[in-house]
């Protein structure tokens, strides 16, 4: 079967580890082509091109910069790669006949090219639906609700969920919102299929975790409390540095490293606070970024309140991988903290609670017997619930009863 994988994220090779080259990898290793196509941004200077593989083939298609620019080069980059994409296949792949279309969210704006394809192959359409836009926008005040811009995105979203075959959710609440909220999709045609990962269990001595932790200059006799990823509006990150400033424990420090939108905005904080129980870090290479993760303990995700979409942050299944125990601070919409608490490996509070959040923090930090249950819970809810193979399983299933 000839696998057509069209995404938004930078997939520099299908050797990464990731939630979408662990499951190109699976369609590969299970006998399938695999065909990714990738945005090369402009600030790369490179041109469009292919990179052969051994687990498959990867279109780099060069585009606008649509990551970590300014909102109008970002909403251009967006509304051009729908025709960007659909040049470079035909340019590029001009031969090749397809099985299986495999896209996510965002963008909602790869209907053409789906619908090219679909026509021309009789292809069959999988949306991994990883972001509800765009409500998400109107949620964080991006975009007003009712605008020109929001309806015309809204009818991009409705054609998107039309032409697909299947669409699978990331939880449970994800696929409730999604039915609740457009009537005309029949529910027999959406499933839960979460962010999925293949699991690599690392041992780790004594000695190294030390090690990791005079590299970067972290208290050797703390609990590590990190937060680790995109910085921006969406996280609301004022709940973290409010959380830092508030925290009095002697045996608690926090680690916040990444980058994004609020990054300078959270360095300054830094600069002119100068807390003593926590460090800032500009993000770091994948490789340096998980080898530092592991000296580690507690793993965590902060999601703005005003959310009413149930989002389903992937860093979650980083936490995990590593054994994390995990706190989430969340909206009232999403799942994720429920989902934890059910599976004995962190706590959920609600995102600006910080009497909740003081009361949390100190269950990690009481009794080793129960911190440890929590990591051996952590390592199980991962190779049980996001696991590749439950992705793959699922989407190969609909194929084959097509």
């Amino acid at each position: 079967m000839n696998v057509l994988f069209l995404t938004m994220a930078r997939i520099g090779s299908l050797s990464d580890r990731g939630v979408y080259t662990d499951l190109m990898r699976k369609f590969s290793d299970d006998g399938h082509k695999v065909y990714v196509v990738t945005p090369v941004e402009r600030r790369e200077n490179k041109k469009t091109g292919i990179t052969e593989e051994t687990s498959g083939t990867i279109l780099n298609v060069r585009t606008l910069n649509i990551q970590k620019t300014n909102i109008i080069e970002k909403g251009l980059g967006t509304l051009a790669i729908e025709s960007q994409f659909l040049n470079a296949i035909k340019k590029n792949l001009p031969r090749i006949k397809f099985d299986l279309i495999l896209y996510s969210t965002p963008p909602i704006t790869f209907v053409k090219v789906i619908s090219y394809i679909k026509k021309r192959d009789n292809a069959y359409a999988y949306l991994m639906l990883k972001d509800i836009f765009p409500q998400n926008a109107v949620d964080m005040k991006m975009l007003k609700k009712g605008s020109v811009l929001h309806r015309f995105f809204q009818k991009k979203e409705r054609k998107l969920y039309e032409i697909s075959d299947f669409i699978g959710c990331m939880s449970a609440a994800n696929e409730s919102f999604l039915l609740n909220h457009n009537p005309q999709i029949s529910k027999e045609k959406v499933e839960v299929n979460p962010n999925t990962i293949e699991p690599l269990e690392l041992h780790q001595t004594v000695e190294e975790r030390d090690a990791i932790k005079r590299k970067y200059a972290l208290p050797q006799d703390k609990k590590i409390f990190v937060y680790g990823g995109n910085l921006g509006k969406p996280q609301g990150v004022e709940f973290l540095l409010e959380t830092i400033e508030a925290t009095t424990r002697e045996d608690v420090f926090f680690l916040v490293i990444g980058s994004g939108t609020e990054y300078s905005r959270i360095k300054k904080w830094f600069e002119e606070r100068k807390p003593q129980n926590a460090v800032l870090m500009k993000g770091l290479p994948k490789d340096d970024y998980e080898f530092l993760l592991r000296a580690c303990d507690v793993g965590m995700i902060f999601l703005h309140k005003d959310f009413t979409i149930p989002n389903f942050p992937s860093r979650l299944l980083s936490y995990l991988d590593l054994k994390l125990p995990v706190l989430a601070a969340t909206d009232t919409s999403t799942d994720v903290g429920t989902i934890i608490e059910k599976a004995r490996c962190g706590y959920g509070i609600l995102w600006g609670d910080q009497t909740a959040m003081q009361n949390a923090i100190p269950k990690f930090c009481a009794d080793d017997t129960v911190y440890k249950e929590m990591k051996d819970n952590a390592w199980n809810l991962l190779v049980t619930e996001f696991h590749v193979d439950r992705s793959y399983g699922l989407i190969k299933e609909k194929i084959q009863n097509v």
